[in-house]
């Protein structure tokens, strides 16, 4: 499948493997790339050092295209700005924020650059700047989230903007991905299904808790505060809840999730840990190897799309 994102990052199947922290190291991203997809190095909250090392492991292993998300609230953020020329990285997606200051080196360093959205407004601004595509992420997502739904996102900003726009937030399988061709989309970002790839280094306790999680398992921490965060429901998000009812601080509230993502990748804490999982998790039924799991999206919307024909 031929699309303006699989020649402009030069990868075979139109499917981006989500920035997601702890979650999206070498491992995945070299082995996302290998099967014909975008795997990326979540760079989150890490030093500018870890990401060097994380690129460096990626070539190691493969010779694919892969790419690097920057979280922009990250402190180190212009370091690893910096850290993805001097390393070669071909493509850089970016979150919570405006990569505007970085968007010319970037780009006169020949590095795609590729902002998450969650409004028309955000895409509209972020073409203007120079961006190569957007991805248009609904609040069907696992992580921080916006205000759209991924059906009513999509579409506007296709609409809106001429550069290729990627659908993110509720996609887990082939019937999702010609859904989100259909709304415009030239390539779908997906992060949850991903978490429970076989090359994943998420800890079992994580992984078994998305494969075994229903429908309306998820739920939407942070909003009193402005930074809604969708997550699987355990004792954290309950006293959370409860504390937000209560009109705790945003530091009282910082306090119970200090570290908790670790807790829940690393260490498997599913009780106190953050499971960052979008809604669509109660599809997600079965481990697989990326080659798997690519392939098999990739048999199903073609399928369903050549039906559509």
């Amino acid at each position: 499948m031929k699309t303006r994102i699989t020649e402009l990052l030069d990868i075979q199947f139109p499917i981006i493997q989500g920035g997601m922290a702890w979650v999206a190291e070498h491992h995945l991203a070299a082995a996302v790339s290998d099967a014909g997809g975008l795997g990326i190095i979540g760079a989150g909250g890490a030093p500018a050092e870890f990401v060097r090392e994380q690129i460096r492991k990626v070539k190691e292993v493969t010779d694919k295209p892969f790419g690097v998300n920057l979280m922009l609230m990250n402190p180190e953020a212009d370091a690893i700005a910096q850290v993805i020329i001097e390393e070669g990285v071909k493509v850089v997606t970016t979150g919570a924020g405006n990569p505007a200051k970085y968007t010319e080196m970037w780009k006169e360093a020949g590095v795609k650059v590729i902002p998450v959205v969650a409004s028309v407004a955000m895409a509209k601004m972020m073409e203007r700047a120079g961006a190569d595509a957007v991805v248009a992420e609904g609040m069907e997502s696992g992580g921080h989230i916006g205000a759209q739904t991924t059906m009513c996102l999509v579409p506007q900003v296709v609409d809106a903007v001429q550069i290729p726009v990627i659908a993110a937030g509720g996609i887990a399988d082939g019937r999702g991905m010609a859904a989100a061709f259909m709304l415009g989309a030239e390539a779908v970002q997906m992060g949850t299904r991903f978490i429970v790839c076989r090359e994943s280094v998420v800890h079992a306790n994580y992984k078994n808790k998305i494969l075994k999680a229903k429908d309306i398992d998820s739920e939407v921490t942070g909003t009193s505060h402005g930074h809604p965060v969708r997550q699987l429901r355990n004792n954290m998000t309950r006293e959370y809840l409860k504390l937000e009812k209560e009109g705790a601080s945003f530091e009282e509230l910082e306090k119970l999730t200090l570290g908790a993502l670790r807790k829940a990748v690393v260490d498997g804490d599913t009780i106190n840990g953050t499971l960052m999982a979008g809604q669509i998790a109660g599809l997600v039924k079965k481990e697989q190897t990326c080659k798997e799991m690519i392939e098999e999206i990739m048999c199903e919307a073609m399928e369903l799309l050549k039906g559509k024909e």
